[in-house]
Formats: structure tokens, sequence, C-alpha cells
């Protein structure tokens, strides 16, 4: 639960900025800082659930599952056009250079964010359950490290709605936070 935590609360702060900076922004890019806030709102409704803090509601998590699902893949992807870096744009240069890389995490958001649907009438790990994120996902706990190749990243939405809700929740949180981390220029 203290990676759920640390995740949550790293893209929370993110996206609070994103309000600040739309003051300038316009067509695709504040399209594209829209698409964030959903899923920052998204993000907050969901977290205090993941975390034990408020009773546990599946159709609170479809409900961001949806969101992150209607901003996943290349509905992402066509938000960021060329030319559309700079000021007031929170996005890093890297997302042209690294097109790839951002595209394959696009796509990993939607797979994900199907999983967590699926993974919603599934509730919570057990309380005092101590199973590692890595474990949990079949893979080692350094799955920041970027790319595609993260974090179960070959796993189907069908294999992701097997666990719980809070396992998909931390895969999906993992992988915005791996964007932020490689294509989001920090706020100023």
């Amino acid at each position: 639960m203290k990676k759920i935590t640390i995740i949550a609360a790293a893209i929370a702060t993110s996206t609070a900025g994103a309000a600040i900076a739309h003051g300038g922004a316009n067509g695709v890019v504040k399209d594209r800082m829209d698409a964030m806030a959903d899923m920052g709102k998204a993000v907050k409704a969901i977290t205090p659930m993941m975390r034990g803090e408020v009773a546990y509601d599946a159709d609170a998590v479809r409900r961001a599952a949806a969101t992150f699902s209607r901003h996943a893949g290349e509905r992402m992807t066509e938000l960021f056009p060329e030319g559309t870096g700079g000021a007031p744009s929170e996005a890093r240069a890297t997302v042209w250079t690294r097109w790839e890389e951002f595209s394959e995490l696009a796509d990993q958001l939607g797979v994900y964010a199907e999983g967590l649907a699926g993974a919603a009438d599934n509730g919570l790990m057990g309380a005092g359950d101590t199973m590692s994120a890595g474990s949990m996902m079949g893979g080692s706990p350094d799955m920041m490290g970027g790319g595609a190749g993260m974090m179960g990243g070959g796993m189907t939405a069908e294999q992701i709605a097997e666990m719980p809700a809070d396992g998909a929740y931390m895969m999906l949180a993992f992988a915005c936070t791996a964007c932020h981390t490689q294509f989001r220029a920090e706020g100023k």
C-alpha cells in the first residue's frame, strides 16, 4: 500500500499544477492538459479506496478505469502532434524524439485501464498482505526504469483483470508515473 500512496501522490501533485498551467493553453495543448486533468481527478477519486481509507466501491473503480481508457492509446498520442511542445505545454521534447516509447506507454495505459475495469469486482488485496509490488506483478521492484518492458508490459487486460483491484491500479499508476517521469517537464 505504501507504493500506491507514493505513486498516487506523485500523480496527483503533477496534475494539480495543470489547472494553473491551462491559463495560456489553447487548441491541442489545452485538450491534452484537459485529458491529463481528467485522469488526475480519476486518480484522486479512487486512491483513498486503494489505500483502504474509505469504503471500496467497484463502480467508482470502473468509472475511473473508463476515464483512463478514454484517454489512452491513439487518443493519447493524437494529442501530441509534432510542433506542440514549448510553453505552456509541459511535454518534454522526448515525447517526439522517443515517440515509440511514448506510444507504447499510451497503449499500455489502455491495457491497464481495461484490466482495472475487469479487476474492479475482485476487491482489494487482503489486509496485512505483505506481497511486494514486484512479486504481485511478476517483475522486479525496479519498474520505474521506463519503456514498455516495465511492469508486466506483456500482460493482457484479461490477466490483469484476475488481480486484486489495487494490484491492477498499481500497474496503471506505474505506467502514468513512468510516462510523467520521462515525458513531462517539471512544473515551475
